[in-house]
């Protein structure tokens, strides 16, 4: 029944959009015509929604979640999923992803830093490019939306996703993060900024359920959460002119953000402009009281235009309907959701099929590699050297640790599954440590061995500490030691190894955040952190070996204790005797 009216709906849509012409409408049914509009505000997840359900179910969006990729997970399988859906859609769908750190669910795709990084190297233009890169591979596949950037001004890294964060510093995340939206968006594809609102600020132990800090409460007055993390929405929505924002599964002083009506539409939609459209998280709006009905009822009241239904995307189109007819969601604020739906759709060329996918020869192409590399070089922080770095190329080299040779750990969450993976297999493309290593010496004359028997060998141990990946509240410690909470079991048995050593000891730690180093720092002659780095470990070396300087900073304060709390350089509370190593702390070579 609907798809009889999609000649007209797209020809009312452009002339809407674009000249305001006249179009004599065909006879619509009105309970079809209502079903068709509030489809296109409910998203569900590509396993629990086939490409037939378009035709009865004209939903506006399909994402893939975290780790769901299609059987083919090849640039043509990925086209294939959406051309299907787009082949029964009365109006074009919008295919979402998590692509955090580069198009990290296809195989192949090049892994940048995730934002943790490239908040230590803190450079707009590096930033912006990688937009551009990321925007171009996802693109390539058919997605037209990207879940990212986080805009989290994080002050406690306790939280499991402070990775996703560019630093404590509202400045610092609200430069990057329009950085990367202008960058991603030049090039085609829908940035979104989120989670709003204040989510970097969530109490520890207010989380939710076994979750610590993930989806917690954040405890601020109105002044403070406006002054620090409102800040980077506004220049989202002025620098950056975002398209889309998601709404946090956190709460501000009890209040969930999803029924929050003077955040969402007082502050965000009427105070700073923003014209593009709001999403609720994945299956957030059943942290709401009561029944779905009175959930859906508060989140479209509160201002969120598009739900985030990966299972119960026909309850949520059936339930909505109904709560329109009861008159409890008004048919003025489904018209204005349906707008925002459509104009995003309008600019990103789906409505006049102007949509345009880069060539799959974008994919870990040579300049994006090159990119990669030259991120990872500029977000390595310096934090000791002992007169040992940089080490010469015709060194003999013992590697040890887990994150030797692991493209899997280097990546971290958020990369080919939800929670991450371990290993190379699905890293053919990466440059390991091991391998960016063996590339420098092998050509100067040294050598590198993973075994500790030629320990009488070599002239230095190269130790390559490593967190398991992790994502979202799964990440969330209360034990920051390098033996803590989601740390690799084998840091333990490599860092003993190299204490025993009178062998010089470089530690390169790989790690989603901080981690308390003041009983073995002693023992190292130099420590280098290279966060989550991705890919390309050539950026490392490049480093290491004295072709390129150090030049990244500390975006996150160092602590010396797992209490976290109030170490923030921008916490009026400081606790400064719990600082290690300050915010914008890093060393160079002299």
């Amino acid at each position: 029944m609907i798809t009889r009216y999609k000649q007209y709906f797209l020809l009312f849509f452009s002339c809407i959009l674009i000249s305001g012409c006249a179009v004599e409408q065909p006879p619509v049914n009105e309970d079809e015509m209502l079903k068709s509009k509030i489809s296109q505000l409910v998203q569900a997840e590509r396993n629990n929604f086939t490409s037939q359900n378009v035709s009865s179910y004209p939903l506006g969006s399909v994402l893939s979640g975290g780790g769901s990729q299609p059987a083919n997970n090849s640039v043509s399988g990925w086209r294939q999923v959406i051309e299907d859906y787009q082949k029964n859609s009365t109006i074009p769908v919008i295919y979402g992803v998590d692509a955090v750190h580069g198009h990290n669910n296809l195989s192949g795709a090049t892994i940048f830093p995730h934002n943790i990084g490239l908040g230590a190297a803190n450079d707009e233009d590096l930033v912006r490019r990688i937009g551009v890169a990321t925007g171009k591979e996802v693109s390539a596949t058919g997605v037209h939306w990207n879940f990212a950037p986080v805009l989290a001004v994080v002050q406690d890294i306790r939280w499991g996703r402070t990775y996703e964060s560019f630093s404590e510093d509202p400045l610092i995340v609200s430069r990057l993060g329009s950085a990367y939206i202008q960058g991603l968006q030049s090039v085609g594809i829908a940035g979104t900024a989120k989670h709003f609102l204040a989510d970097g600020a969530t109490v520890f132990g207010t989380g939710s359920g076994n979750y610590l800090v993930d989806q917690g409460d954040t405890q601020l007055d109105e002044e403070e959460i406006r002054r620090v993390h409102l800040y980077p929405y506004l220049a989202a929505i002025n620098e950056g002119d975002v398209l889309t924002v998601m709404v946090s599964f956190s709460s501000i002083n009890g209040e969930k953000m999803h029924a929050s009506k003077y955040w969402i539409t007082d502050v965000l939609k009427g105070e700073l402009g923003f014209k593009g459209l709001v999403i609720s998280d994945w299956e957030a709006i059943h942290q709401l009281p009561g029944s779905l009905y009175q959930q859906i009822v508060a989140a479209m009241n509160a201002g969120v235009d598009m739900l985030m239904e990966p299972v119960k995307w026909k309850e949520s189109v059936d339930t909505m309907m109904r709560a329109v007819k009861n008159g409890d969601i008004s048919k003025e604020r489904i018209e204005d959701a349906y707008q925002r739906v459509m104009v995003v759709k309008e600019k990103l060329g789906l409505i006049d099929g102007s949509f345009e996918a880069y060539e799959e020869s974008v994919i870990h192409s040579q300049e994006h590699q090159d990119l990669a590399r030259e991120a990872v070089a500029k977000s390595l922080v310096l934090l000791k050297n002992s007169n040992v770095l940089p080490l010469k190329k015709s060194a003999k080299i013992l590697l040890i640790g887990p994150g030797a040779d692991n493209a899997g750990l280097a990546s971290g969450g958020w990369t080919f599954s939800w929670q991450g993976e371990t290993g190379n297999d699905k890293f053919p493309q990466a440059t390991t440590l091991k391998k960016a290593f063996e590339a420098v010496v092998g050509q100067n004359g040294g050598s590198v061995t993973t075994d500790i028997s030629l320990i009488n060998e070599v002239d230095i141990v190269v130790l390559a500490l490593a967190e398991n990946p992790y994502a979202e509240g799964v990440g969330d410690a209360s034990d920051l030691s390098l033996a803590g909470s989601l740390m690799h079991p084998g840091n333990k048995e490599a860092i003993d190894f190299a204490k025993s050593t009178k062998k010089p000891v470089v530690t390169i730690l790989t790690a989603g955040r901080p981690r308390l180093i003041s009983d073995e720092l002693k023992d190292w002659d130099a420590f280098v952190m290279a966060w989550l780095y991705g890919s390309e470990a050539s950026g490392i070396t490049d480093v290491l070996f004295g072709d390129l300087n150090f030049t990244g900073k500390l975006p996150f304060s160092w602590p010396k204790t797992s209490n976290t709390d109030t170490i923030s350089s921008i916490d009026p509370d400081r606790d400064e005797s719990n600082v290690l190593f300050d915010f914008g702390f890093g060393l160079r070579y002299e």
